[in-house]
């Protein structure tokens, strides 16, 4: 084998392994998130199917548990709404099977009228495709398998036992103890971790006079829209669960204030997407001399560390919340006094977008902060 081959398979044996260790580390990572979901989905499924069985004297309720399993599910969607949506949406379609059966009976043509109905129910209901299979699988097994007709509700037992399944997997949606806040706190790290990223590799970019860097900085801060729309669904999920469970209303104020720091980083974000282009044109123009260049870059490294402080906030609770956002306050107000094209060294009118469009993302970053608007623009200097 000749050294380049030599070369080329010690090169793919390597990116081999490094891509099978990052599956097995985002593997363990979902495992361990959906330990609690699993146990929520064993106990709907195995315990709708007991219920039915003990209560209702049905034989092999298998309904129960198929309704139970799908209404639980893994979802990042407001989850009680959720529940309702597909429990309503299996019994419906259960009873929809049965009764055009009842009327109908089971053949080729009755299967095709109740599973088409059936996927425009789930489409209906829910946007989802795996949803719509799930309904059109199951609608399809209540034509073809027998009807328990010696059950004490004859052939539409089977939408009794769908209603246990929806009804158990409601039941455990409300009674299972979860902290509301955990999930949007871990979301919104997420999202200023990768922005704090993001401004210091734009900053390091500039710095460096290197539009790669900063290059990399755009497919970040490109990248943070999924994330951004994970956030907006734990915390939809999260105010849901707060206002239908009274364990949970004390956080509700909590919850208000991390929805407008998620709203506010939202726009930082859209902001910090154009700096990043911007600041690409910029260092491949060599538009900036070398005191513009250290000052403009030292400015992104002082933001990144402001959204670092808002980040150890969020975590906290109480009074820990506001002290942490007092902190991160103060770092940005030092940023944002500093905002003035002349106090920056920046003569030229790339550099000057650069700062404006870095005085708009500090009005974002301090709006987070719970600081009012007026307020903050108070602190930058005039134009």
């Amino acid at each position: 084998m000749s050294p380049s081959a030599a070369n080329y398979f010690t090169h793919l044996l390597r990116s081999s392994g490094r891509v099978i260790r990052n599956h097995t580390r985002v593997g363990f990572t979902r495992a361990k998130r959906s330990i609690i979901p699993a146990l929520q989905m064993t106990v709907a499924g195995v315990g709708a199917f007991v219920l039915a069985q003990n209560l209702l004297g049905h034989d092999q309720p298998i309904f129960a548990a198929v309704a139970a399993l799908l209404a639980t599910g893994f979802t990042k969607e407001p989850r009680l709404r959720k529940v309702i949506e597909v429990a309503a949406g299996c019994t419906l379609g259960v009873f929809l099977g049965d009764m055009l059966v009842h009327a109908m009976g089971a053949g080729w043509l009755t299967a095709a009228i109740v599973v088409f109905l059936s996927v425009m129910l789930a489409r209906f209901l829910d946007p989802g495709p795996t949803f719509a299979m799930q309904m059109g699988l199951q609608a399809l097994l209540v034509v073809m398998l027998p009807a328990p007709v010696d059950a004490a509700l004859g052939p539409f037992a089977r939408g009794a036992d769908a209603v246990v399944g929806g009804g158990t997997a409601l039941l455990i949606a409300l009674l299972t103890p979860k902290d509301p806040r955990s999930e949007p706190i871990r979301e919104l790290k997420a999202v200023a971790d990768q922005l704090t990223r993001s401004l210091r590799e734009t900053a390091a970019g500039i710095r460096d006079s290197d539009s790669r860097e900063a290059w990399h900085g755009l497919i970040r801060a490109r990248g943070i829209q999924p994330q951004l729309d994970e956030l907006t669904n734990a915390i939809n999920s999260a105010r849901e669960l707060i206002s239908f469970s009274p364990a949970h209303r004390r956080h509700r104020h909590y919850m208000r204030r991390i929805q407008r720091t998620a709203d506010k980083l939202d726009l930082a974000v859209r902001t910090m997407r154009v700096i990043c282009r911007r600041a690409v044109s910029t260092i491949d123009h060599a538009a900036l001399d070398d005191e513009g260049t250290s000052n403009l870059a030292a400015i992104l490294e002082d933001l990144a560390e402001g959204t670092t402080l808002i980040t150890r906030a969020v975590a906290e609770s109480g009074p820990g919340f506001d002290r942490g956002m007092n902190a991160a306050q103060k770092s940005l107000v030092a940023v944002a006094v500093q905002l003035h094209p002349k106090r920056l060294g920046v003569h030229n009118l790339e550099g000057e977008t650069i700062v404006l469009l870095v005085r708009t993302m500090v009005v974002d970053l301090l709006e987070a902060t719970g600081m009012d608007h007026d307020v903050v623009l108070d602190h930058l200097p005039t134009l």
